[in-house]
């Protein structure tokens, strides 16, 4: 046991540490772990909800978006601060900008074990089809600076995928002491319970997750989704996911209710009931542009539905190729319309494939083995 050791956990707003992390907290608290949630919101529901876990919520300030240097050491300053106060065991922080300043903080805490966990790269390292854009290399370029700064720091490295190993590591030349790749971190497999495929005749339903972002495919889907309706015109097209007015790539709210005006796609919007949808559905896909390990695609393939995703990183990791679904060309609607097609005309692979997935998801996915994982990981 590990009765009296303190760990930190650095994450963004508390909604996610609760939702992605609170099987986690209960193994370290099973453990005989004192877990303190440090979150940068203040949101009290969600906070009282990670109280209720056991843990001790702790509010800090980060900047999420923006690169003001001054804001920013003045939020490390405080941040190490609290750190030093609770003298804690290990430091666990994850997500891009938790990973570089809560690292920073800890080691100026002289806290005994950094852990940082890079959950993805992030918008700086996607390649879009007209390439990177002015604001992502700079964005970039102050990353990496910053990754050189503070992940030689940190006692161990845990990515998601192999491929942000190498896009971040190697091809910055950055050194560190250790690193793991985790794979996904995985779901309490009994709130996604496996359901067959209720298929219907020439009502095949393809299901999109995600926010209505460009980088998540969004466009792609809905551009494969015409060309299918051409041939197959009572296809069913169902995305799920926010759209963002202040990002200048999203699809935005009057695009999309147009979008269901003319009868293209399904739109519910946002909804808290997403199992559900998944099992109303025949096929899931995501043609994202770069991913750590999509939770979305998680959650499909443990309820037993085939995918469709994109040859890149993070989405490939989800996948074999011909096995629970296919790998297609990124930024290519017409590959990813072909698949669907390949579904419609042979639709018996769609129950098959959605019991590969399901297979795949109890071996690789399962919260629990992840978490058994990572504990091992942090030495614990």
């Amino acid at each position: 046991m590990n009765q009296n050791k303190k760990i930190i956990i650095i994450g963004t707003v508390a909604s996610s540490l609760y939702t992605f992390r609170k099987d986690f907290i209960l193994s370290l608290i099973d453990k005989g772990f004192t877990v303190y949630a440090f979150t940068s919101d203040d949101n009290s529901s969600e906070l009282d909800k990670i109280s209720q876990l056991g843990a001790i919520p702790q509010h800090y300030e980060i900047s999420r978006g923006g690169l003001n240097p001054y804001e920013d050491l003045s939020n490390t300053i405080s941040l190490y601060q609290k750190i030093k106060k609770i003298q804690p065991d290990i430091v666990l922080s994850y997500f891009i900008k938790p990973v570089i300043y809560g690292t920073l903080a800890a080691k100026l805490a002289k806290v005994p074990k950094k852990i940082a966990m890079i959950e993805g790269l992030g918008f700086a390292f996607t390649e879009q089809p007209e390439g990177y854009s002015k604001k992502a290399k700079i964005v970039q370029r102050v990353q990496v600076g910053l990754f050189k700064l503070s992940l030689p720091l940190a006692d161990k490295i845990i990515f998601l995928n192999h491929d942000d190993v190498k896009d971040l590591l190697y091809t910055h030349s950055i050194p560190v002491r250790h690193y793991k790749v985790l794979g996904g971190i995985g779901l309490k497999l009994t709130d996604y319970p496996h359901q067959l495929v209720n298929l219907k005749n020439d009502e095949t339903n393809f299901l999109f997750i995600g926010r209505l972002l460009k980088e998540k495919g969004i466009f792609d889907f809905i551009e494969a989704a015409k060309i299918v309706k051409q041939r197959y015109p009572n296809t069913k097209f169902t995305v799920l996911g926010s759209t963002d007015a202040d990002n200048p790539g999203a699809l935005h709210a009057d695009q999309v209710q147009e979008l269901v005006a003319t009868g293209l796609i399904n739109y519910p919007g946002q909804v808290a009931n997403v199992v559900d949808w998944i099992a109303n559905s025949d096929v899931f896909v995501l043609p994202s542009y770069r991913e750590g390990v999509p939770r979305s695609t998680q959650e499909a393939m443990a309820v037993g539905r085939a995918v469709i995703t994109t040859d890149v990183p993070g989405c490939r990791e989800t996948v074999i190729d011909g096995k629970n679904g296919f790998i297609v060309p990124k930024w290519n609607p017409q590959a990813l319309a072909e698949k669907m097609i390949h579904f419609i005309e042979n639709p018996e692979q769609i129950q098959a494939m959605g019991e590969e997935s399901y297979k795949i998801a109890q071996e690789k996915f399962d919260a629990r083995k992840v978490n058994e994982r990572l504990l091992k990981i942090l030495g614990v």
